[in-house]
């Protein structure tokens, strides 16, 4: 049965899908980009800092979905600068065990939602 995950520690959905669905233990994120909870505003004050925002958003939608970073299958990350690559990933893996790090993707695209440099998503299973 599929079960939607929205919590208020994470930005609101700025079109028509969830934060995150559960579903025969798989949850599924959608992409996060560095919009404060509180504010609905962007936060761009430096790559370091949108990344942390970002993951942050995604702790607490697997909190929420009572799971944590180590149950972590799957990561997408789309940059807007392949250049802020190593600064993003310093970020991103300070969340993981690198024995235990899931696998992941990062491509470079032209444009994210609101301007965004990073956006992430994951797939995560209960064990």
């Amino acid at each position: 049965m599929k079960k939607i995950i929205n919590t208020e520690q994470a930005a609101s959905p700025i079109g028509p899908y969830s934060q995150a669905v559960l579903i025969n233990g798989f949850l599924y994120t959608s992409g996060q980009i560095a919009l404060n909870p509180e504010t609905g505003e962007t936060e761009f004050d430096s790559i370091e800092a949108e990344t942390t925002r970002v993951m942050k958003s995604l702790e607490a939608i697997l909190k929420e979905a009572k799971l944590t970073f180590s149950q972590v299958i799957k990561a997408t990350i789309y940059i807007s600068n392949m250049d802020d690559f190593a600064k993003i990933n310093k970020i991103y893996g300070s969340y993981f065990d690198e024995e235990t790090a899931p696998a992941r993707e990062t491509i470079q695209v032209a444009r994210l939602p609101k301007d965004a440099n990073v956006e992430i998503s994951l797939i995560a299973f209960q064990d």
